[in-house]
């Protein structure tokens, strides 16, 4: 809805025309900032209604409901920033899919989830629950999945930003399409903002150009801007590269908590199998998980789903060469599985332990 807005008023000016239109008076510093709101009031009246609803009307309104109005005005801009975003709901089911067994787990729901869920008991003892997390370890561990099972079992929006959709303007537009993001992000309730492939944004600077520094920069001013507004919003960082993170950022004061996400346990990949073999068609009598769960020692969340998509795959064409039902065994992944290099190496494990040791905090 369009509508004929008055020119920019001076704050004398506002104070005169509220009086005018209302019969209200105010000091002109206190109608200026009354006079937006007025007019915020203005354009959502006009949208719901479908009409221009008029100053004088919008004015009287908002004046004798300021609380109810604010309220209305906010959560009609957040429905509209959670579109654009692109927001998303998760099911709190995926929290399940996780092993209670891997250890990222269990500090995301001690330190995490446990204070949000339980605020009373957060506020009585003082605990402040984090706004700020980073998410690191190799590629495919489960980086992303984590932040989406936590926005799914908080019943939180989730929102994913990559760092192509800050450079679809050009790499000299990062910084300020950053800078309105984490602007929108603020306004935003209830809500995980995650960003992945952090290294790409916020490189040390000592190693930067003069582009990088300042995203980086910009980095360093946004994140403080989140942690002290009073809303419930997480944003949750996660790089394969935690070296390559400028040291500014990775001290106390930006970010809450620095949690490693690493391989997979027994447990954890049974979970995984488990969900993933019942989208197959198994003859169950001829499957034996425990060896599968051996043999993919090494295997990251991404690389077993690979392993199933070729298994899948296989299983497909199999049944269309011979045009009879074929069912997935044990031996189907025997054949399959030499194929797969699973992408954890003894040298990327030993470089993650040192990770641990230097980068780690809860």
């Amino acid at each position: 809805m369009k509508n004929s807005l008055p020119a920019i008023l001076s704050p004398a000016e506002c104070a005169n025309k509220i009086f005018e239109i209302s019969g209200a008076r105010f000091e002109p510093e206190i109608a200026a900032d009354l006079w937006q709101k007025i007019l915020k009031h203005k354009w959502l009246m006009s949208e719901k209604l479908g009409r221009d609803t008029g100053l004088r009307t919008a004015c009287i309104d908002f004046l004798e409901n300021q609380d109810q109005a604010l309220r209305e005005y906010m959560d009609y801009r957040r429905k509209d920033i959670l579109s654009d975003m692109g927001a998303q709901r998760i099911s709190g089911a995926i929290w399940s899919t996780i092993s209670e067994s891997e250890p990222p787990k269990q500090l995301v729901q001690r330190r995490i989830i446990l204070p949000l869920k339980e605020e009373g008991l957060s506020r009585k003892h003082g605990v402040t629950p984090p706004k700020t997390i980073i998410f690191f370890g190799p590629p495919g561990t489960g980086k992303t999945h984590f932040a989406k099972a936590l926005a799914g079992t908080l019943s939180w929006w989730y929102i994913e930003i990559l760092p192509s959709m800050l450079m679809a303007e050009g790499v000299d537009r990062i910084g300020t399409n950053l800078h309105a993001v984490m602007e929108k992000a603020r306004t935003l309730d209830e809500a995980v903002v995650f960003i992945d492939e952090f290294e790409e944004l916020a490189t040390s600077r000592h190693q930067a150009n003069r582009i990088d520094k300042s995203i980086t920069n910009e980095f360093l001013k946004q994140v403080p801007l989140l942690k002290n507004h009073c809303n419930k919003v997480l944003l949750i960082c996660a790089t394969n590269h935690i070296r390559l993170l400028d040291d500014a950022l990775l001290r106390p004061g930006r970010f809450d908590c620095i949690i490693p996400v690493g391989g997979l346990d027994e447990d954890g990949r049974r979970i995984i199998l488990e969900q993933l073999m019942s989208k197959l068609n198994i003859n169950a009598a001829n499957m034996d998980l425990g060896l599968i769960v051996k043999m993919t020692a090494r295997f990251t969340p991404a690389d077993i789903e690979y392993l199933m998509q070729q298994v899948a795959q296989f299983a497909f064409e199999q049944e269309l060469r011979n045009r009879q039902n074929y069912e997935v065994t044990t031996s189907t992944f025997i054949e399959i599985l030499p194929k797969i290099r699973p992408s954890l190496t003894d040298e990327i494990i030993e470089e993650f332990q040192k990770d641990i040791i230097t980068y780690s905090r809860v």
